[in-house]
């Protein structure tokens, strides 16, 4: 009585976590959009004389250890980080759904195949092998989008290929295959359609743990060049400032990673119920 009475409560919870994820996500969005449009100002632009200001109205997030505006570095580095991060995430989605696709679609010896090098690549850490592939190409967004999506399409693949394997046995692919059509009509009009939610729902998880990733390559000091704007890179230039009491240079940036990915979570959680009913629970009376 006392689980069910809880899962009613968290179920009642849900719509307004969603509305605030749908919110929040909105707008970070417009910030990065709308901010460097409204306030035109170079965000590299120096200023010694105002360095490690704290938080204004001139500056709201403060300034950094050169003198530039933390708000207006923060916004570039979340527009960096949201466009590797969606990006990285569709083309991780896409290998993803067609390794998996092709085990689950074709199955035999093909699967078996195929997901023995699925398994053999996720033996490898993903950090460490994106380090790798960061480290053979020149510094910038796009050898950072390359090596998220490498390194983040397994999780896609073996959801897909579950979700193949389980419709393999639904009765209407068996009508289909047993009134004539081929291999790649039923693929094409039964299979895939089937797993477009979950490939969605994959990448829409996907995209919070691809900014994590390009943070993290940036705060090493293998992502973006160290004068662009870029939210690890800031946290990381930021550390000497921490140490000395200035928190701003730090927090801000920091925000701008976690919130969303919170919001994102909270959304994900929404689509799911919705793919996945079961979860559900009635009313307890």
């Amino acid at each position: 009585m006392a689980d069910t009475t809880w899962r009613t409560r968290a179920s009642g919870t849900r719509p307004v976590r969603t509305a605030a994820g749908a919110t929040v996500l909105a707008a970070v969005v417009l910030a990065a959009v709308l901010v460097p449009w409204l306030a035109p100002v170079d965000d590299q632009a120096v200023d010694l004389g105002a360095k490690l200001l704290p938080p204004t109205w001139a500056h709201p997030f403060g300034t950094d250890e050169v003198g530039r505006d933390l708000l207006l570095r923060t916004v570039h580095g979340l527009r960096v980080s949201l466009l590797a991060g969606v990006v990285a995430a569709l083309a991780a989605t896409v290998v993803g759904t067609t390794v998996g696709g092709l085990a689950g679609a074709l199955g035999g010896w093909t699967d078996r195949l195929v997901m023995r090098g699925v398994d053999l690549f996720s033996s490898v850490p993903h950090l460490l092998f994106g380090i790798v592939v960061v480290a053979l190409l020149r510094p910038g967004t796009g050898p950072v989008i390359a090596s998220v999506a490498l390194t983040h399409w397994v999780s896609t693949a073996r959801i897909v290929r579950a979700e193949l394997l389980s419709l393999r046995t639904r009765p209407y692919v068996d009508a289909a295959i047993s009134g004539g059509a081929s291999r790649l009509r039923v693929a094409v009009r039964h299979l895939l359609p089937a797993v477009l939610p979950q490939a969605g729902l994959a990448a829409v998880l996907m995209v919070p743990h691809a900014i994590w990733h390009e943070s993290a390559l940036s705060f090493l000091g293998l992502g973006l060049p160290a004068h662009a704007a870029s939210l690890g890179t800031m946290v990381n230039s930021a550390r000497g400032s921490l140490l000395a009491g200035q928190w701003w240079p730090t927090l801000f940036p920091g925000l701008f990673i976690i919130v969303p990915t919170l919001a994102v979570a909270a959304l994900a959680a929404a689509w799911r119920e919705r793919l996945d009913p079961r979860g559900r629970t009635e009313p307890a009376l």
